[in-house]
C-alpha cells in the first residue's frame, strides 16, 4: 500500500514552523516511515510542482509570484493546511498593512527593486484552505496530532475543538495560576484561541496572542482590564497587533 505524499512549502516567513517538523526528533523518523515527504526544501527534498495528498504551507502571500505559486500548489494538493501566524493571518509582516506611509521607501535604499505587494495576506484569502494551525510558531505536537488523525482517515477533531476555545480553558484544565487575575499581568488568554498548550502561562508569562484571536473576541472587556493594570491605550493597541495585526485591527 502506497504511503500518503506530503509537501511542505515556504512563503514569506521566518522558517520557525518548518522547524517544528525538524524538531520532532525521533517523531520525524517515525513520520517518514508512514508518509512520503516529496517536497521539503529545508530538509533537502525539492520538488515543488509535484501533486501530493497533503500540503503544509508556512508563510504569507507578499509578492505577485507568491500569489501565482499558491494557486498552483492548491491545484496540485489534496488537503491544504496552513501552519503558523504568517500563513493564517499575514504574520508580523502584516503590520505594514496598517501603515499609510510608504514603508518600502523608509526601509530600503533602493525601493524600486522591491517587488512586494502592498499588503501581506493570509493564504486563505487566495485559495481554499482545509485546516489552519495557528501559532508563532506551531508546535511539533500539533503537527503530529493532525497527521495522526489524517493517517487514520479522519479530519483532526480534538485539536480543532481546542483551537476554537479561549486559551484560558487550557490553563483551567492544567490548574495553572491565572497570570491576569492572580499575577496582574496583561495576558491575552481570554481572547486568544487555544492549541499551544498554554506554554507561556505555565512558565508564569502572560500570553501575547501568538495562537491568534478567537472568532468573536471580547476585546473591549480585556482592554478595560489592561487599563486597570496601568497600560496606556497605545500599549494596549500594540499588544493586540503584535502578531496578528490584520485580525485585530478595527476590533478594539
Amino acid at each position: 500500500m502506497s504511503r500518503p505524499t506530503v509537501a511542505i512549502h515556504k512563503f514569506s516567513s521566518c522558517d520557525g514552523c518548518q522547524l517544528a517538523f525538524l524538531n520532532m526528533g525521533e517523531g520525524l523518523i517515525e513520520l517518514a516511515a508512514r508518509v512520503e515527504i516529496i517536497h521539503f526544501a529545508e530538509a533537502g527534498m525539492v520538488d515543488p510542482d509535484t501533486t501530493v495528498d497533503i500540503a503544509f504551507i508556512e508563510g504569507s502571500v507578499t509578492t505577485a509570484e507568491d500569489e501565482l505559486r499558491i494557486q498552483q500548489i492548491r491545484a496540485h494538493s489534496g488537503l491544504l493546511i496552513t501552519i503558523g501566524a504568517c500563513a493564517t493571518s499575514g504574520g508580523i509582516q502584516a503590520l505594514r498593512n496598517l501603515q499609510e506611509e510608504d514603508w518600502c521607501s523608509s526601509l530600503y535604499a533602493t525601493p524600486d527593486t522591491i517587488a512586494s505587494l502592498a499588503t501581506s495576506r493570509a493564504i486563505t484569502e487566495y485559495v481554499d484552505v482545509d485546516l489552519e494551525l495557528w501559532g508563532c510558531p506551531v508546535r511539533s505536537e500539533q503537527l503530529l496530532a493532525v497527521l495522526s488523525d489524517l493517517l487514520h482517515g479522519v479530519m483532526p477533531g480534538k485539536l480543532s475543538g481546542v483551537m476554537q476555545e479561549p486559551l484560558c480553558q487550557s490553563c483551567k484544565r492544567n490548574q495553572q495560576v491565572c497570570t491576569l487575575v492572580s499575577l496582574g499581568k496583561p495576558c491575552l488568554g481570554p481572547v486568544t484561541r487555544g492549541g499551544c498548550g498554554a506554554i507561556c502561562p505555565r512558565l508564569g508569562r502572560d500570553c501575547y496572542g501568538c495562537s491568534g484571536p478567537l472568532k468573536k473576541p471580547n476585546s473591549e472587556s480585556i482592554e478595560r482590564c489592561f487599563e486597570g493594570l496601568g497600560l496606556l491605550p497605545e500599549e494596549i493597541s500594540r499588544r493586540f497587533k503584535m502578531i496578528h495585526s490584520i485580525h485585530y485591527q478595527g476590533e478594539q
